[in-house]
């Protein structure tokens, strides 16, 4: 079942000729239990498309649907305010009252809505328990780490037992090294709550790490959509390549094609190539993630023959960038289980995974 179902829907800023066109026409479901990761660039529409589910921003046209109840018809003139949807936000900057303690915190909603002081606190230890923060409920937010405020971030929200919960940027407030570890228990945290979830996020990895299905938007549209697995190494277009790893581009001249075999001219060498997406046009761009290219002391099929430029060490392995003349830009870039030494390389692009668009 749908707990929520977005449809043609269109929002833009402003009227008549200076209006600025923010979603042009998305449509999307999130299932019961499913994660959904709102991915692309700044300016895409990822944060308004949220916003506008919450009812935080005022859509021209299209439906919005939470499991039955429409909350959005532009047809219809349809407009559910933002607190009667029901649906449970955690925002970027956590945006906890500094002067109520975690407790309070959480259970602000609750007493808004007049509930029971006994049913507010059986439902807030509850929750808080759920999310490891059952001993700090006198605590206030200062007293608390970046982690551990996002967890009460989490707690307000979850505390209604709402059918979607709306995550904008969630993590992005957290160091590299915290937000690892909070991206491990927010996904144990939705598969263990049974959670469906909407999250924004401009982290591909993040999205990957989290989500059941990305959205990627761009320009205000949908460009691709489908599991972390499929986007990843099956993407239709190259901006859904490009956005969704690290990659190396080259610029190609097609010399023959086969199917979706390509025989190409790169820097006046010829090499094999897959095609992916729709048209492949005489001059092409060819792209290959960076994991996928072979070093190689000795000359192999499908590669480039390239001087070492330098060597930078990530811990676990070292990024090595290979000179083609032209700007820096224009470098190849491969991963090595070591530091390599000066000199010449091949760089062995295979032909499955060099694709050409």
């Amino acid at each position: 079942m749908s707990e929520l179902t977005v449809n043609d829907l269109y929002l833009d800023y402003g009227t008549g000729a200076s209006a600025n066109a923010i979603l042009k026409g998305v449509s999307m479901e999130l299932q019961r239990g499913e994660v959904v990761a709102l991915l692309g660039p700044s300016g895409s529409g990822k944060t308004t498309l949220l916003r506008a589910v919450a009812g935080l921003e005022s859509p021209k046209a299209g439906t919005i649907r939470i499991g039955d109840r429409s909350v959005f018809d532009g047809e219809r003139k349809l407009e559910m305010p933002a607190e009667e949807r029901n649906l449970g936000l955690v925002f970027q900057s956590y945006a906890l009252w500094p002067h109520k303690t975690v407790f309070d915190n959480v259970g602000y909603g609750l007493k808004l809505r007049k509930m029971a002081g006994s049913e507010i606190a059986e439902r807030v230890k509850n929750v808080l328990t759920q999310l490891g923060l059952g001993l700090l409920g006198e605590r206030f937010p200062h007293q608390l780490s970046g982690g551990q405020q996002q967890r009460v971030a989490i707690a307000r929200a979850l505390v209604y037992n709402p059918p979607v919960i709306l995550l904008d940027e969630p993590l992005s407030n957290l160091d590299a090294k915290l937000r690892e570890e909070a991206r491990a228990f927010l996904r144990e945290l939705i598969v263990r709550l049974g959670l469906s979830a909407l999250m924004v996020t401009h982290d591909q990895s993040e999205a990957m790490a989290i989500s059941d299905r990305i959205l990627l938007l761009n320009n205000g549209k949908i460009e691709q959509q489908g599991a972390p697995e499929s986007m990843y190494e099956t993407p239709d277009t190259l901006f859904t390549a490009e956005f969704m790893g690290s990659n190396n581009r080259l610029r190609g001249r097609v010399l023959q094609r086969n199917g979706t075999q390509v025989m190409l001219d790169v820097d006046g060498t010829t090499m094999t190539g897959t095609a992916r997406g729709g048209n492949v046009g005489a001059d092409i761009t060819a792209m290959i993630r960076l994991e996928q290219v072979r070093i190689s002391d000795m000359q192999t099929d499908n590669a480039l023959k390239l001087p070492l430029s330098t060597c930078m060490y990530l811990g676990d392995r070292w990024e090595c960038l290979f000179h083609r003349g032209g700007t820096a830009e224009s470098g190849l870039r491969a991963y090595a289980p070591r530091r390599l030494e000066a000199g010449e390389y091949w760089l062995q692009l295979p032909h499955d995974k060099l694709w050409v668009f």
